[in-house]
Formats: structure tokens, sequence, C-alpha cells
């Protein structure tokens, strides 16, 4: 069984990442996109996908389609999502998955409610990196955990017209690279925290987060920080401290970018550094997970219900930035 795309809109993401995995993924082929701004046609020769659509709603009604992915600003995802899931399209949804925890438990509802499979596309989760560092930490080998420092960045520069500087659609840079890495510490730690403490910088003239870095208390008593940035140059980076040893994730979030690698460092209680290479295409294996999931009926691994959990945390950061004051994690 061949699960059939459709792409909604004409985004960068689905031309250099989605696009290209999907027609690298196994049983997965992208039949048609949509567009509402009159590009549809010219994104469809490009990509050499076989037909397109002049607006959304016509996409949705293609009975051709099983799912369709959605790199849409972060206002619009919950409209398409519940527009799909009540045509029956199954839905990949570019993270964040919405921009309130209410709208994300209601996306997720509906498409519980119309049977259809929804999944946040968070990446970089699906890089066999990030195994292989749980198991490291499951052996023993760097002793009790006790912190995690996460960190993503680039460099936006000048840019007001910049999508993620577009307080109106969602954009901060908490909601754009901060989120990776919350969720990557609730991933590697395995548990959910109960409260987290942010600051940022948010020019007036401005309006959105430009820097952002918070701290996260789990409940036995370990801590997560993490600093996310518009304003400096590429980093991705998390890190992991025991009582025996850390692990170090040096292309945590991008392994698939130039000159960056899957990795990890292990160092242990003597300073010795152990170096290992993972080798996986994140994207690829992302789509591939999905149309498993589709295929299967079966809940993906990365569900509605950690999707929710980690926009109670990102909610709970920008409440805390507000208010200059610590926020506990309902």
């Amino acid at each position: 069984m061949t699960i059939r795309f459709g792409i909604m809109g004409t985004a960068n993401i689905a031309r250099k990442a989605l696009i290209p995995a999907m027609k690298r993924a196994k049983d997965v082929q992208v039949v048609s996109v949509a567009s509402g701004s009159g590009k549809a046609k010219a994104f469809a020769e490009e990509m050499e996908i076989e037909r397109y659509h002049d607006s959304y709603e016509a996409m949705l009604e293609d009975e051709t389609i099983d799912a369709v992915y959605i790199p849409l600003p972060n206002t619009l995802h919950k409209k398409w999502t519940i527009a799909a899931a009540r045509k029956g399209k199954h839905v990949l949804c570019e993270k964040p998955a919405a921009i309130t925890v209410q709208d994300a438990e209601e996306m997720v509802q509906v498409c519980e409610e119309n049977g259809v499979t929804f999944m946040e596309a968070f990446m970089y989760q699906f890089h066999p990196q990030h195994n292989k560092v749980r198991d490291v930490i499951a052996s023993g080998e760097i002793g009790e955990v006790k912190h995690m420092r996460a960190t993503f960045s680039f460099y936006l520069g000048d840019r007001p017209e910049n999508i993620r500087l577009n307080k109106e659609l969602g954009g901060g840079s908490i909601w754009d690279v901060g989120c990776y890495c919350i969720h990557s510490a609730r991933l590697i730690l395995g548990s959910e925290p109960i409260r987290v403490f942010a600051e940022g910088n948010v020019p007036e003239n401005v309006g959105v987060d430009l820097s952002a870095n918070g701290i996260l208390t789990f409940p036995n008593g370990v801590t997560a920080s993490f600093d996310c940035s518009f304003e400096r140059q590429m980093n991705n980076v998390y890190e992991v401290f025991g009582t025996k040893g850390s692990i170090k994730v040096p292309y945590a979030y991008r392994p698939d970018a130039p000159h960056a690698e899957g990795l990890i460092e292990v160092t242990d209680s003597s300073g010795e550094i152990r170096h290992e290479r993972i080798e996986g295409e994140q994207y690829t294996l992302m789509v591939e997970h999905f149309a498993e999931s589709v295929k299967n009926r079966k809940i993906p691994s990365y569900s509605g219900e950690l999707t929710v959990n980690n926009l109670k945390v990102i909610e709970a950061s920008y409440a805390s930035l507000e208010k200059q004051s610590p926020i506990p994690i309902r």
C-alpha cells in the first residue's frame, strides 16, 4: 500500500526537505500540491509533481490523496488540520502544530473522531543518534542524570518581513527553534517538566522574542536548560550531564546540514572522550514512520498527546517570559 500525499502550500521546507524525503521514502508518493497564491502550477513543475490545485479546498476534495503535509504559517495549522481530517485525510503537520494548547487538543480530537492519523513533524527525533543517547543513559555509563542543556540558534539578521518575526503568525525564537530544545529535554529525560522559568529579549519594535532561555524542573529534581536565538550563529547541540560522565550531541537537530553528521561524544569520569557516529536520514525516517502508522492504523510513536504536552511547556515558557517569574506546567 502506497500513501499518497498532497502538499498544502509551497513553503521552502517542503521544497528543500519534505518532498525530497517523500520521494526517497518507502511506500510514499507525492501526487499533488495546492496553493492559494497562484504558485501551485510552477511549484508542481519544479518538483515534478503530477497534479496541482489552486486552492486547499480543491485538494481536500481530491479522492486520490490519502494524506496531507501542512507547512503553512503556524496560525493556519489548526484550520487546515481540522478541514483535512473532516475530509478523511491523514495529517502530517509542521511544528509547532498550534500556538495554543487548546487548539492542539481540538486538532487531535477532531482527527481521532474522524479516524485519521495525526502527527506533528518534529523530524529530528527520528534520527537514530537520540536512541543511542538513551541507550547510553540506560546503561549507567554516565551515572545518574542530573542536568541537560540544549541550544538551537541561527542568525536571522535584519529581515522584518520574515514570518518568524510576525507575532500574529506565531513568530518568536521559542516557537521556531526553542521548541526543539524543550522537546529534546522531554524526549531524552523521559519525563514531563513541572515548572519553567524563562527570560528573553523581546524588543518593542519587533514584538517577538529574538532570543530566550529558560530552566525546566522535572519531578525527580533533574533540571534542563534551554536557550534559543535568532541573533547568533548556527548552533544546535544538547548535552546530558550525569554523576559519572556526560554525553554531547553536537548536531542534535540538524545533522543533515552541511558539514554536520550524526555524532555523539561520551565523556567518562576520567575525562576520556569516545566518539560514535550514527547515520540516518531524519526526514525520510519520519515520513516512513508516519506512513507505516497510517497503513497499520497505529498511533505514531510521537502521538497527539505528546504534541499537546510539548505545547504546554512552550505556553508556560511564554507566560514566564511575560510575567518574569516561574510558571507551573499544568
